[in-house]
């Protein structure tokens, strides 16, 4: 008997095209004001410097879904470290997913933005997120539990970040 176990991808790149120039791609990415615009709309504050602080703030109903699911979700859902930052061309950082004690207990995993003018008023921004150790993490940013209620990962993060810079209006706007 033959038994095959799936191979889980630890490192998931994702890319899109954005028709804005790379520093407001950058904005979106590093400005509080803007992170609580798309995606999970949280507030972000990140210090860019090496070394500098990366938070994700949980919303009101993020804490009322942990609740739910029988645990308290902090009200810091993600943290991080700056690794790299070259405005407005790349930003590298750590990531901790604290929001669940199962994707808390896998630490801390390697999160890349690269963004590109490839016209004149166009942005390629590419997310390479490194999950080496972090499977369920893997499968919450790659959107594999939306149907459970925990959102789209990044696809839906970065669908939405490029509705809300080229129409001014998010997905769920």
């Amino acid at each position: 008997m033959t038994t095959t176990n799936p191979t889980m991808v630890t490192t998931q790149v994702y890319r899109v095209h954005i028709k804005a120039a790379p520093q407001a791609v950058w904005d979106a990415i590093t400005k509080p004001e803007w992170s609580e615009r798309y995606g999970y709309r949280t507030r972000t504050e990140l210090d860019l410097r090496r070394g500098g602080v990366y938070k994700a703030y949980t919303t009101k109903e993020m804490r009322e879904v942990g609740k739910i699911r029988g645990f308290d979700v902090p009200d810091i859902g993600v943290d991080g470290e700056v690794i790299e930052s070259d405005p407005p061309r790349k930003l590298v950082q750590t990531f901790r997913m604290l929001m669940d004690p199962e994707v808390s207990s896998e630490g801390f995993t390697r999160l890349t933005y690269e963004i590109k003018e490839i016209q004149p008023g166009v942005s390629k921004l590419t997310i390479i997120h490194d999950l080496e150790g972090a499977p369920k993490l893997a499968l919450l940013v790659g959107g594999e539990l939306d149907a459970e209620g925990a959102g789209g990962g990044w696809a839906w993060v970065l669908s939405d970040l490029k509705s809300l810079l080229e129409t001014g209006s998010g997905l769920a706007d």
